[in-house]
C-alpha cells in the first residue's frame, strides 16, 4: 500500500501542491500537518509511521518534508526499514526499494542538510550585518525609559502597588516586574 505524508512549516503555507502530487501517486491514505520540521512533536507523522506496515511504501513530495536534518531523516528511514517499509520521494525521484535508490537517498539527504546549513549561515550573517548598522530585530519594548521612570517614582512613593502601576501603564504585571528586575540586574 502507498501511504503519503505532506507537511508545511507554518499556518500561512498550504499543502495543496504536495497533496496533488501524492494523489497522482495513488496513495491510499495521506497524512498532512502544519508544523515546523524542527519540532519533535509531529502527531500526524507518528500516526503515519504507526500506520505503515511491512511491504508498504511511504511517499513524500520531497525529503525535507519528512525530516529537517540528516540525522532525523536517517533515523526515520532506519525505523521504516526495520518495519519493512520503503521510502519514495517524488521530487528527488528516490526509491529505497533499489540499491541505487538507497545510495541516491543518502547523497540527496546530505545535500539538503548542506543547503539548510548554508541558508542558516546567510540568515545569521544578515542579522549580524543589520545589528552593526544599528537595526535590532524582535518585538518592541512595552515600556520605554519614561514609563520605567514613572513606575520607579510611584513605587518609591509607597502609595501604589506594582499591580496598580502596571494597570496605569497598560501592561501586565509580569511585564512591569520583568522590566524592573532587568533594570536592577544592570
Amino acid at each position: 500500500m502507498k501511504i503519503g505524508y505532506a507537511r508545511v512549516s507554518t499556518d500561512a503555507q498550504e499543502t495543496r501542491l504536495q497533496m496533488d502530487a501524492l494523489t497522482r501517486a495513488k496513495c491510499a491514505g495521506i497524512y498532512q500537518e502544519k508544523v515546523s520540521g524542527a519540532r519533535t512533536e509531529r502527531p500526524e507523522l507518528v500516526k503515519f509511521l504507526d500506520t505503515a506496515r511491512k511491504g508498504d511504501v511511504v511517499i513524500v513530495w520531497k525529503l525535507d518534508r519528512l525530516a529537517r536534518s540528516m540525522r532525523q531523516l536517517i533515523d526515520t528511514t532506519v525505523l521504516l526499514n526495520e518495519h519493512g517499509v520503503e521510502l519514495h520521494s517524488l521530487t528527488e525521484n528516490i526509491d529505497t526499494t533499489t540499491p541505487s535508490g538507497k545510495l541516491t537517498f543518502h547523497v540527496f539527504a546530505a545535500l539538503a542538510e548542506f543547503e539548510r546549513d548554508l541558508l542558516r549561515q546567510r540568515v545569521n550573517a544578515g542579522l549580524k550585518a543589520a545589528r552593526r548598522r544599528g537595526r535590532v530585530g524582535g518585538r518592541p519594548k512595552a515600556l520605554d525609559e519614561a514609563d520605567l521612570k514613572k513606575a520607579r517614582a510611584l513605587l518609591r512613593s509607597g502609595d501604589y502597588s506594582k499591580v496598580q502601576i502596571a494597570e496605569d501603564l497598560q501592561v501586565s504585571r509580569h511585564t512591569l516586574w520583568r522590566a524592573l528586575s532587568q533594570e536592577t540586574a544592570k
